[in-house]
């Protein structure tokens, strides 16, 4: 079989399984012999007529055949691409996604590119968050904190095959490990879905770590510790910033409003829904 007819074949599986576009089934099909191959798009459109060995042809199958099973393709891939950086990612971590993209954007908006800042990335995962600003932002500083110690080394290791040494890493179940620790901006995508979702059984989250995802009976728990602890580890004039779900920005704007943070506002992600609510305390 030539690499043409291997990609053909993976490309109509995919798109029987999927609602996918057929663009989007052949960037997957691609994805998956790069990967196996370690070739990049370029050299399956220059070897398209070349000849698949079966054996490579059977790797690729069993790729193809976690892919059909529903197995998110970064997991199988092992990373993704976020805000233009390359990560690693594992079952260990949350898949970045590109609406967390709002949330570095926010971020950058109220940082300085001048002078030194502090920021806090609260439930890092895979580090994307941190990452994103400290590539941004390299005059300032970015502490990273999660309570899984497997994700917290995913960071770590990414971080180190980028380079980046405005970073550091803290095994910590939110605040806790800070103590008296103050930040100009503290930013967060914590679980925010309600643990009754039906979602959480359905798609790429049926994979990924519960507790990335879920947070009590309205999604809010971890959203309402983080707003209630946040104040006394801002600087004066400091930001807190949290993604959310489609529906949460009223709520989570009441719990800033209620906690003390004043110029309450949002920021939209790419379908225009409000992502990100953002406060400061003063």
């Amino acid at each position: 079989m030539t690499v043409a007819e291997l990609l053909a074949n993976a490309q109509d599986a995919i798109l029987i399984a999927y609602q996918f576009s057929k663009q989007e089934a052949s960037l997957e099909a691609q994805f998956l012999l790069q990967h196996l191959l370690n070739v990049n798009r370029a050299w399956l459109i220059a070897h398209e007529s070349d000849s698949i060995e079966e054996q490579a042809c059977s790797e690729f199958e069993a790729l193809l055949k976690r892919r059909l099973n529903g197995e998110p393709i970064a997991y199988i891939l092992g990373e993704r691409e976020f805000y233009g950086l390359k990560l690693k990612v594992t079952p260990d971590t949350l898949i970045p996604r590109q609406d967390t993209e709002t949330l570095v954007e926010a971020a950058l908006a109220k940082i300085p590119t001048n002078q030194s800042s502090n920021i806090l990335d609260l439930g890092t995962g895979t580090g994307a968050i941190a990452l994103a600003i400290a590539k941004n932002r390299p005059k300032s500083h970015i502490t990273a904190v999660d309570a899984s110690k497997v994700a917290l080394a995913v960071a770590q290791e990414n971080a180190q095959n980028l380079n980046f040494q405005n970073t550091t890493f803290t095994f910590s179940n939110w605040f806790d490990a800070l103590q008296n620790k103050t930040f100009d901006v503290i930013v967060s995508n914590p679980p925010y879905i309600e643990d009754q979702d039906p979602h959480l059984s359905q798609g790429d989250l049926r994979f990924e770590p519960t507790s990335a995802l879920a947070s009590g009976k309205d999604g809010l728990d971890d959203i309402r510790q983080i707003i209630q602890q946040a104040p006394a580890h801002l600087n004066t004039n400091g930001w807190l910033m949290l993604e959310h779900g489609y529906n949460q920005a009223t709520a989570v704007a009441a719990l800033l409003k209620k906690t003390g943070f004043i110029d309450i506002d949002h920021a939209l992600d790419l379908a225009g829904i409000q992502r990100v609510t953002l406060g400061q305390i003063v």
